[in-house]
């Protein structure tokens, strides 16, 4: 796991879908770009999707990350708004994987946890980690933020999720 691996995180939304890439060594990352797609409400909902689809598959094709991560739906009180963020939630996976990327998903506590130290941490205190993980990158919107926080979070749990896949392949192979 020591290769360098070019990481895209997706913090997928229907109004902004933020995308961060970085570059991960194992111990070093670095910075490599990120942006934020924004549709308007005034779109139809197929039309909204088309746009974060194209803009993804932009970014992908662009700067050909190696994995992707993104970030998993969490329930709120509204059915239907959840309903719609987990259709660009759809999106934002099937994209990288349309590519060949393969694609990790992270809920929101851990990936506060892992970049803070804490689950439940603030906007802010994401953005003061990242201006020390990541110092060169001068994230515009917390969704853009969020997105390099979730690709930092899987170059801290990648090795791990591959070594469970393993594990869970050698498992399969003696029953």
């Amino acid at each position: 796991m020591s290769a360098t691996v070019k990481i895209i995180g997706i913090d997928p939304g229907l109004r902004r879908t933020g995308w961060g890439i970085i570059e991960s060594d194992g111990v070093r990352l670095r910075y490599i770009a990120s942006g934020l797609l924004r549709s308007t409400t005034e779109d139809e909902l197929a039309i909204r999707l088309l746009h974060i689809h194209d803009g993804l598959l932009e970014v992908v094709r662009m700067h050909r990350p190696r994995e992707a991560a993104v970030e998993e739906t969490f329930v709120n009180r509204d059915a239907r708004a959840t309903l719609k963020l987990g259709q660009a939630r759809g999106i934002a996976l099937l994209v990288p994987a349309i590519e060949g990327i393969y694609v990790a998903e992270y809920a929101p506590n851990l990936i506060k946890k892992t970049v803070t130290g804490t689950g439940h941490a603030e906007k802010g205190q994401i953005r003061a980690m990242l201006n020390i993980l990541l110092p060169r990158a001068k994230p515009e919107t917390d969704d853009e933020a969020d997105a390099l926080a979730i690709a930092i979070c899987h170059a801290n749990h990648r090795g791990a999720k591959a070594l469970a896949s393993r594990l869970d392949a050698a498992r399969s192979v003696r029953a």
